[in-house]
């Protein structure tokens, strides 16, 4: 069975936390969860806690067990992106693009039910 977790709106562009979210792929859930905690970033602590909120899920609405989860995908989209305009030189507008992600994460207990 396949429970999923998703965070919309994260306010970190989504190039930064593909980096983080390639080392989670394939691995059992409960050492995913302490394999982030390890990762000294931004991207890493909001993964996290979409990756709690999976496994809380799957405990909670599916009566699966942690210890039997693993990550399939770890999938962050594009989200909306914040326009905005800081002052350059000479009096010029400078663009600034803030970029935002959605997190999608799927747990898989291995049964294809």
């Amino acid at each position: 069975m396949e429970v999923q977790a998703l965070t919309r709106n994260a306010r970190m562009s989504p190039k930064k936390m593909r980096e983080v979210a390639r080392t989670i792929q394939g691995r059992k859930a409960a050492e995913a969860v302490d394999y982030l905690t390890l990762i000294p970033r931004k991207s890493a602590l909001l993964i996290a806690k979409t990756l709690k909120s999976a496994i809380a899920n799957a405990e909670n609405n599916n009566n699966l067990s942690a210890d039997a989860l693993t990550v399939k995908t770890a999938v962050i989209e594009n989200g909306p992106v914040l326009k905005r305009f800081k002052a350059g030189a000479r009096g010029t507008a400078m663009p600034r693009r803030k970029k935002m992600s959605h997190i999608r994460i799927v747990l898989s207990d291995g049964n294809s039910n």
